[in-house]
């Protein structure tokens, strides 16, 4: 029998498809190249923009995917435009960074506070209106961020904290996906009888979710801060509605929106009045610049965004 068993093993074949080209396989790849084209092209198209010159791409000297007469020089050109940028010496993009940094760093450290706990909660303790309370995460989950936004304004204007940093951040911390993510994490990751193992040997709840819980739980963790700091960070609705009145502490989703209206591409009277002209190299430079930081967060997470992949994949 164990003979039988081994060669029927050995005989599984150990890497799926085929080698050979054929016309299925041919297809395969030439509609993933074209797919790819179809994102990476523009791409390519709006970086390179950012280090051409407005000249150029009147005169339509840009050439493909505006390649042609790409230079360091414009780049810190438009790199001294977008920092001269405002009132007096200007500076407004670097503050509108750092807002943007503040608020989604803040933000994104409240809802690990609350979600891994919320999540750990749900999952293993049993209390009262355990359902209902679980069932008002998911609701508040799938409701639209712009349904919230004007209930929220009154809050906050209510205790004059419109056009301050603080409110934003804390109302960011709000992340009812990171509560079911954490949810998910420990009812499919975490065996229950390890629970129970820890309450026999005399753990309170909180030791166990301290010394139990906590420490093998550091994918749901980066998961968890990752996408509370992508949302928070491209959240335009709430920046909007609570800090265009202060234009120093606006964030740079929506400074970014000023920087379109202010360029004379857009809108010629009020770049009439300004001392630094904002075109489409400029524009595409802040545009990526914004993008930065997410990047630098997805490659930093992404170990843990591929392992986490899997959660809630098997149970057990």
């Amino acid at each position: 029998m164990t003979r039988v068993s081994a060669t029927r093993v050995s005989d599984v074949p150990r890497v799926v498809g085929s080698h050979r080209w054929n016309a299925g396989r041919i297809a395969r790849i030439v509609v993933m190249v074209v797919i790819a084209a179809a994102f990476l092209l523009p791409i390519i198209g709006f970086i390179a923009l950012a280090f051409g010159s407005q000249e150029n791409i009147e005169s339509g000297a840009s050439g493909f995917l505006n390649l042609g007469g790409m230079s360091w020089e414009n780049i810190v050109y438009s790199w001294n435009q977008i920092t001269g940028f405002g009132p007096g010496n200007g500076g407004l993009f670097q503050q509108w960074m750092i807002n943007s940094a503040i608020v989604s760093v803040g933000g994104a450290a409240l809802a690990l506070v609350a979600a891994i706990p919320a999540g750990y909660a749900f999952a293993r303790l049993r209390f009262r209106f355990r359902k209902a309370f679980l069932i008002a995460t998911l609701l508040a989950m799938v409701m639209p961020n712009t349904v919230l936004v004007i209930p929220i304004f009154l809050e906050v204007n209510a205790i004059n904290a419109v056009g301050q940093l603080w409110p934003v951040a804390v109302i960011m911390g709000f992340y009812p996906f990171g509560v079911y993510l954490s949810y998910i994490h420990f009812m499919t990751t975490m065996p229950h009888e390890l629970v129970e193992a820890a309450r026999i040997d005399g753990l309170s709840e909180l030791r166990t979710f301290f010394e139990i819980a906590l420490p093998i739980s550091k994918q749901a963790i980066a998961l968890v801060a990752f996408f509370s700091f992508v949302a928070n960070w491209t959240n335009f609705f709430l920046p909007l509605a609570l800090l265009t009145s202060s234009q120093q502490n606006k964030t740079i989703s929506i400074g970014i929106q000023e920087l379109i209206g202010a360029s004379p591409l857009f809108n010629a009277t009020v770049a009439a009045g300004l001392d630094v002209k904002l075109y489409l190299p400029q524009l595409a430079l802040a545009t990526v610049i914004s993008m930065v930081p997410l990047l630098a967060m997805f490659i930093g997470a992404q170990r843990f965004l591929v392992r986490g992949q899997t959660i809630g994949a098997v149970k057990g």
